[in-house]
């Protein structure tokens, strides 16, 4: 008889992209298609930009480069420290932590208030504002995504974000995930990455920017040069990637530069060491010329803004004091120090730099103009305070539920139907186990099957032994 177990992963079920085959007409039509111009480019927000620029002091226009991080659900005493930041350090944008919707709104709100030029609002969004706010819609991660044949839906969960996004007031959603998931012992992307498949990657990463985009919130793709093939998060330490430049060009790279050609509007630096782009011991890719100018802008032609991962992680700061690796990623030719420390210090820095002439007055202001063009784009020349009437009810629903349901269905993948045993025409005469692979947690999927047919739950341990699992595994042979 054969043998039959229904296993859950996360959501309850498996999605594995390696088995998706991806035409080569897909490969040569990304590589055939004229390149796209970075949507934030235009005359009228160069124009606008330019009339900022020129009423700016050294002070201001430091302050536009940085972006601080801001927790909703902190103390008043966190409030007033960022709306100091904003007040006295003239910082340009914030990026948002955990926090519920009417939180972030009236923080954005208050933030706002105190702000020469309207600040910049962002936030890691990659499957919606579920992956940083309670109380909102969670779309699915980018692995379902990179199982679904229909990429229009894509795109319209991208409109869907993009939306709930300016609900609340913000611009910049740190999406897509461009690495490629071609090592599975990663601890920090796996998920969250499309494929194993560069391709495929790339092909679903076009229709959530192509969402976004329509609907002016910028999609910015990380974690460039590529996070995907390692071992180590960079929120702890600094990645060690040893391939050959040309294997980066055939593989790391290849998302980004697609995704260039396609006109995404901004791309995240990670903290990375890779040798054969920066010859440097131990310089992390974010405080790198070699890689942000040389390669990024300047060989691969992306003329949008440039983003450091966060500079409060440990791939940024492990080799070099807080404030001066904000001073390098901008030596390097970022445009905006995303979450750097010690942000007097990294002020200071900068400043020193301009006036011994190791930063040049027309390189500052020429990252200072890239990112008021991108205020202009996004509709920062006008600014808007957030309503919160209704808040709750705009960011769940009816059609967007609609919309994750669909998503859901199209990514379901199945793996293994041995002699035909699906669709299941006799429950009565099976025996079914769920491998539960979250114990501790309630299962959604679990508890629809058991609506249908008696089903034992066995558990496997999270770290389980080898003799745990030899031991699961004798005993699923009692079942169907």
């Amino acid at each position: 008889m054969s043998k039959w177990v229904i296993i859950s992963i996360v959501v309850g079920f498996t999605l594995i992209n390696s088995s998706f085959i991806i035409d080569i007409n897909e490969t040569q039509r990304i590589n055939s298609k004229k390149d796209k111009p970075c949507v934030i480019n235009s005359q009228k927000a160069e124009i606008w930009a330019d009339s900022v620029l020129n009423t700016l002091n050294l002070d201001e226009k430091i302050g536009q480069l940085i972006m601080v991080d801001a927790h909703p659900t902190k103390d008043k005493k966190h409030w007033e420290q960022v709306k100091s930041y904003v007040r006295d350090y003239k910082v340009g944008g914030v990026i948002f932590f955990k926090s519920g919707p009417k939180q972030l709104a009236l923080m954005s709100n208050y933030l706002q208030e105190g702000a020469k030029i309207p600040l910049l609002m962002s936030i890691d969004a990659e499957w919606g504002l579920a992956m940083r706010m309670d109380s909102v819609l969670s779309f699915p991660i980018q692995m379902a995504l990179g199982a679904i044949h229909d990429n229009e839906l894509i795109y319209e969960m991208g409109k869907a974000i993009a939306r709930h996004l300016k609900r609340l007031g913000m611009q910049i959603n740190f999406a897509p995930v461009l690495d490629v998931n071609n090592n599975s012992l990663n601890p920090v992307i796996n998920l969250r990455s499309f494929s194993d498949n560069k391709t495929l990657v790339v092909e679903k990463a076009i229709y959530y920017m192509r969402g976004m985009q329509d609907e002016h919130v910028l999609a910015v793709g990380k974690h460039f040069p590529g996070h995907g093939d390692t071992q180590t998060d960079s929120h702890h330490d600094l990645p060690y990637l040893g391939f050959s430049r040309k294997r980066l060009d055939s593989l790391e790279l290849f998302p980004f530069k697609e995704m260039i050609k396609e006109g995404i509007g901004g791309i995240m630096v990670a903290h990375l060491d890779v040798p054969a782009l920066d010859p440097v011991n131990k310089r992390p890719t974010t405080l790198s010329h070699e890689v942000v100018t040389d390669l990024l802008r300047n060989e691969m032609g992306f003329q949008g803004v440039i983003f450091t991962d966060a500079l409060n992680m440990k791939g940024a700061t492990k080799y070099f004091k807080p404030g001066m690796a904000a001073l390098k990623a901008l030596l390097a030719g970022n445009d905006i120090l995303l979450y750097p420390e010690e942000i007097p210090w990294a002020i200071q820095y900068i400043k020193e730099a301009v006036y011994d002439s190791i930063l040049c007055q027309d390189e500052l202001d020429a990252h200072v103009k890239k990112v008021l063009m991108l205020k202009y784009w996004s509709g920062l020349h006008q600014c808007q305070y957030i309503d919160t009437t209704n808040l709750y009810k705009d960011l769940n629903n009816i059609n967007d539920q609609l919309l994750i349901r669909k998503l859901t269905e199209e990514s379901l993948t199945l793996l293994k139907n041995d002699d035909k045993i699906i669709p299941i025409q006799r429950l009565d005469s099976l025996k079914i186990a769920f491998l539960n692979l979250e114990p501790k947690n309630s299962n959604v999927f679990y508890n629809y099957l058991s609506l249908y047919a008696p089903i034992d739950s066995i558990n496997l341990p999270e770290k389980a032994s080898p003799v745990q699992i030899n031991k699961i595994i004798d005993s699923l042979k009692n079942y169907n």
